[in-house]
């Protein structure tokens, strides 16, 4: 029972953080973030998604090639493409996740080793993410207040792993085989989470810029940082949620206007949505795809052609006359 409700525990805590922003801020915020999307910002974020799709389908592949899975390169980008796209219209930000996983661990003919690739693989970029976390806020103190907001549902989060690694601790220790399996390939997973988290600071960056923010690219930075080490949290609905409460008091800690952070987190979340656009596109072609091979098609018709000698056979055998051929002979 209490499996079934933590997906909607995350989903209501997400939507009673942005009611708490809506409240406290109304919504001139959000307004504002609709009306500074423009159609440069939008190419950006299709250029920059398209970089960080394929940093992390790469890293996906170097992990499910040292289990034993294959995964070309193209497949991958194209369904970490439509993961991107699902995690970010549906709760809880991971159900894409799953579902890639679970996808690609039935092609591949081992469900259970195809779902540990992807944790794996999600565990490697958010490893450097808590890294560069970690350093932001040993450099940046006057930061730490900002994740006071979410360190209650950190702490739930921590037991509730915790009880759930007591419970599946089998499938612990196949994760645990796995993780000596892709060790070698740990410096590769490192470059791969580095370009991509370089490609969200990159993205977190124009849209502040969007917004009016004009802080300097130093100042800026470890706030997109801290954002991204938030909306690592599964208490979210398609990503919204902590990131803006955490990005309005960073925004706010460092005298920047905490209104400013929320329209600067709007503006990266739609962003975000728009850089995982293709993925909606790859979905609608699979499902056509899927429902054309599904169609029921005729029986092809055979054409049964007889040869002279055949017929003339089959003639004989009946008691008919066989015709003679004009001009044999001659």
């Amino acid at each position: 029972m209490t499996r079934s409700l933590w997906p909607w525990l995350r989903t209501l805590a997400a939507v009673a953080v942005l009611a708490g922003l809506v409240w406290w801020h109304s919504t001139a915020a959000f307004v504002a973030a609709a009306r500074a999307v423009t159609a440069e910002s939008v190419a950006v974020a299709l250029a920059i998604g398209l970089f960080t799709t394929f940093c992390n389908a790469r890293r996906w592949c170097l992990v499910a090639h040292r289990l034993g899975l294959r995964l070309p390169v193209g497949a991958a980008v194209g369904d970490y493409y439509q993961a991107s796209f699902l995690n970010a219209v549906l709760p809880a930000g991971v159900l894409g996740d799953v579902h890639r996983a679970v996808s690609h661990g039935r092609d591949s003919g081992d469900v259970g080793r195809g779902v540990r690739a992807v944790v794996l693989e999600r565990a490697a970029g958010q490893v450097v993410i808590v890294a560069a976390g970690l350093l932001v806020l040993l450099t940046r103190p006057v930061l730490l207040p900002a994740l006071g907001a979410v360190a209650a549902a950190v702490l739930v989060l921590a037991a509730v792993l915790a009880a759930a690694g007591w419970a599946f601790r089998r499938r612990l220790r196949a994760l645990a085989a796995d993780l000596r399996l892709v060790r070698d390939a740990w410096p590769g997973l490192a470059l791969m989470s580095a370009a991509a988290l370089a490609g969200y600071v990159a993205l977190f960056l124009v849209a502040a810029r969007v917004a009016g923010a004009h802080a300097p690219v130093a100042d800026l930075v470890p706030l997109a940082v801290l954002a991204l080490l938030v909306m690592g949290l599964p208490v979210n609905v398609g990503g919204w949620g902590p990131r803006e409460a955490a990005t309005a008091l960073a925004f706010g800690a460092v005298g920047l206007g905490a209104a400013q952070g929320l329209t600067v987190a709007v503006v990266y979340g739609l962003l975000t949505l728009v850089a995982g656009l293709p993925g909606a596109a790859v979905l609608l072609l699979r499902l056509r795809l899927r429902r054309r091979a599904a169609r029921p098609r005729p029986a092809p018709v055979r054409l049964r052609i007889e040869q002279p000698q055949m017929r003339a056979e089959r003639l004989h055998q009946g008691g008919e006359k066989v015709p003679a051929l004009a001009g044999r002979g001659q």
